[in-house]
């Protein structure tokens, strides 16, 4: 890890380091992340875990954000990316994963504008449709969006809007892309190959 006069990602004199963990649904980035987590001491932020707790603790930004999701609206990026910034302003941790966000351009720029952190690199989970397909379908978890329709319809909404997020930061040299085809013990593999050139 570089030192603080090399990166931009101060926060309260902590030299934070920040991963973007991003792959289509079904493409496996949450059993990913929960071995990152387990090996490389990353503290893993969702921000939809955390948008659901703020609904929970009923607080005035909860009810609001509720509310939001009740119309059918997007949560504006700024709330989603304020959630992420207290996160990491409260933890004890330097390192984070940041899972399943940025979802578009939009939310990449405010991101970095907002809390003045670049990532270090991006992991891309990248999976074909049919896999995702196969996975989601076979998960069996009672998730009322896993039928065919609403995969692929998941799966389109996110090639449109994560595919320039993936596009602009490979033109900074940044993304690392996984097979996320394997099974999941070689694709951990391929993951602690490149978290050790990170850490190291």
């Amino acid at each position: 890890m570089g030192s603080v006069t090399d990166s931009p990602n101060t926060e309260a004199g902590k030299k934070i380091t920040v991963i973007f963990v991003l792959g289509g649904p079904g493409s496996g980035k949450g059993t990913q992340c929960t071995n990152i987590v387990q090996n490389f001491g990353y503290t893993h932020l969702s921000a939809g875990d955390l948008l659901r707790a703020e609904i929970k603790s009923g607080s005035e930004n909860g009810t609001m954000i509720q509310n939001m999701i009740k119309e059918g609206k997007i949560v504006p990026a700024e709330v989603t990316i304020k959630l992420l910034q207290k996160a990491i302003q409260e933890s004890d941790n330097e390192k984070f994963l940041i899972d399943g966000f940025p979802r578009n351009e939009e939310n990449r720029s405010s991101f970095e504008s907002i809390t003045g952190i670049v990532p270090e690199i991006v992991l891309f989970f990248d999976c074909s449709e049919e896999e995702m397909e196969k996975r989601l379908l076979g998960r069996n978890q009672g998730r009322e969006d896993d039928n065919i329709e609403t995969i692929r319809k998941r799966f389109n909404v996110y090639m449109e809007s994560s595919l320039p997020v993936i596009q602009y930061y490979d033109s900074l040299g940044k993304v690392r892309k996984i097979d996320a085809a394997k099974p999941i013990d070689a694709v951990f593999e391929d993951v602690k190959a490149i978290f050790e050139k990170v850490v190291a």
